[in-house]
């Protein structure tokens, strides 16, 4: 186990040091820069600041001076707010990951009940009922969702505030983000539900006399829950940092919009750390997931 989580981290810095060269790169491939559109600035000007943010140096040299800034967990300051980036960035985060962090919960315990529902009522009313919900939001895009909800029960009904920053508001974007996970957790669950209860040890389990109770929440479902673990890795790192459409409908004004403002301010500095923060959620997610799998099942095997 331990060599396994050793590979792992190593590997994981090397995807972190590539996002951070190819983002880098790409971004100063774009023409212009971050002061190309203010027109009340004088060549002067733009020179002294390009040398102040070390602009007018060799990109590889940028690039270097940046990462080893960013080792020492200094960030930087924005190009056009003047703040300092780590304290922006937490600061985003922690509304994202309060948003994030409740869809997911919320995706969680309901698609694994209504997935368990469908397998146990399989090819009956509420199995199809659970199926038709699954397929229309699995279809219906986030943003659609979200403004739908945004129409009806803020301006129609106003029975939310609309852009408040309050916990009752919160409702309904956290009901828009959990609305495609948990219909994805619900198929996931009904079908590995499935094939747990067709295994031979179900069937020995029922004649050994455990009950039907026993049956399914100690022996099927532990096992069903392996493909929902895999899915709950990579969706944790999405859905913490939150949806950039449903953060703009709302308004909320987390990560994800804050990232894409500093894409079209061209603030390369912001770019820079919110994709390596991204990027290291994702990574740390996702060996989280991996090492998840040996807890929920014993008989998998961790190896370097």
């Amino acid at each position: 186990m331990a060599r396994y989580i050793i590979k792992r981290v190593l590997l994981a810095l090397l995807s972190i040091f590539i996002i951070c060269l190819i983002t880098f790169f790409t971004m100063n491939a774009i023409p212009g820069g971050p002061f190309s559109g203010e027109k009340a600035l004088s060549p002067a000007v733009k020179a002294a600041l390009e040398a102040r943010y070390n602009l007018d140096k060799p990109l590889w040299t940028q690039f270097w001076l940046y990462m080893r800034n960013m080792l020492r967990g200094n960030f930087g300051i924005s190009l056009k707010t003047g703040r300092e980036i780590s304290t922006t960035l937490f600061t985003c985060f922690k509304v994202s990951a309060k948003l994030g962090g409740q869809a997911l919960i919320v995706a969680i315990i309901i698609g694994v009940v209504l997935g368990c529902i469908a397998a146990l009522y399989r090819n009956k009313l509420p199995d199809r009922i659970i199926v038709f919900l699954t397929t229309l939001f699995t279809a219906m895009p986030s943003f659609v969702f979200a403004t739908f909800l945004l129409l009806v029960f803020c301006i129609q009904l106003k029975w939310f505030p609309v852009w408040d920053a309050s916990e009752k508001s919160l409702l309904l974007p956290v009901i828009s983000l959990a609305a495609y996970p948990t219909a994805y957790i619900t198929r996931l669950t009904k079908t590995a539900m499935l094939d747990s209860l067709g295994q031979d040890y179900i069937r020995t389990a029922k004649a050994k006399g455990v009950r039907q109770t026993g049956v399914i929440f100690k022996h099927a479902l532990r096992n069903a829950l392996i493909p929902v673990i895999t899915y709950i890795g990579p969706e944790l790192a999405y859905i913490l940092t939150g949806s950039l459409v449903v953060e703009n409908i709302f308004t909320i004004g987390g990560l994800g919009q804050q990232f894409v403002q500093s894409i079209n301010n061209r603030d390369y500095p912001m770019i820079m750390a919110t994709t390596i923060f991204l990027a290291v959620i994702m990574v740390f997610c996702n060996l989280l997931s991996d090492i998840a799998y040996s807890i929920v099942d014993p008989r998998i095997k961790l190896e370097a």
